[in-house]
């Protein structure tokens, strides 16, 4: 099987550049590297996702609770694998970079309950991904870690539309702790990516992820 490493963090703490630093990095490297996002936003799959993050089941992240949402992104990662990007998993050699996996509903979802209940959640989430939907588990997870001040202005700065989870300070602070939880939980490789309250350089942040990952 190919290794598949996903990498995650708050919204603005910048997944994308990450991923995209690990992929030249690994290809430069001689690595066969697929790099995937999720949600994948493509076709049918993707609809549930797209309805609850533009607000279309309340203005609040918390009008639709951690294990509906959840499923919404679940389904969309399993018809990417299936239809997509299974062959590629299922050879021997390569290495598969996924911005954002199950690790996002550990984070994002679990963040709805009381923390009594949180470990029931993963729980359930590893189970019904892993288990009943037959995706793949990382073996590796990299969290950047990105205080939710700092993420809300990085957000901010782009000037784009804000999907519910991006608009609400107080779902990110949530989600914040949520992430420490898992990281902890789940020995996550966690990336300090914030100093003096300002963002490392994105070279400061891939070396020490590099590092982490023993690469």
């Amino acid at each position: 099987m190919a290794r598949l490493i996903a990498i995650d963090g708050l919204d603005g703490s910048g997944k994308n550049t990450q991923s995209a630093l690990l992929a030249d990095y690994l290809q430069n490297a001689g690595y066969t590297v697929r790099l995937l996002s999720f949600p994948t936003y493509k076709g049918s799959a993707s609809s549930l996702v797209k309805l609850y993050l533009a607000g279309g089941l309340g203005a609040a992240p918390e009008d639709t609770g951690a294990y509906a949402a959840s499923t919404f992104f679940a389904c969309d990662r399993y018809v990417s694998y299936r239809n997509d990007w299974q062959k590629d998993y299922e050879k021997d050699d390569g290495v598969i970079i996924a911005n954002r996996y199950t690790t996002a509903n550990a984070v994002h979802q679990l963040s709805k309950l009381p923390r009594a209940q949180w470990e029931d959640f993963l729980a359930w989430l590893w189970d019904y991904e892993f288990d009943k939907l037959g995706l793949p588990a990382p073996d590796a997870v990299v969290y950047l870690e990105v205080i939710p001040q700092v993420a809300a202005g990085l957000i901010e700065s782009r000037g784009q539309q804000k999907d519910i989870h991006e608009k609400n300070l107080s779902y990110l602070k949530k989600s914040y702790e949520a992430a420490l939880f898992c990281s902890e939980k789940l020995g996550w490789k966690r990336i300090r990516c914030c100093q003096d309250g300002r963002m490392k350089s994105r070279e400061e942040i891939f070396m020490a992820r590099k590092g982490a990952l023993q690469l």
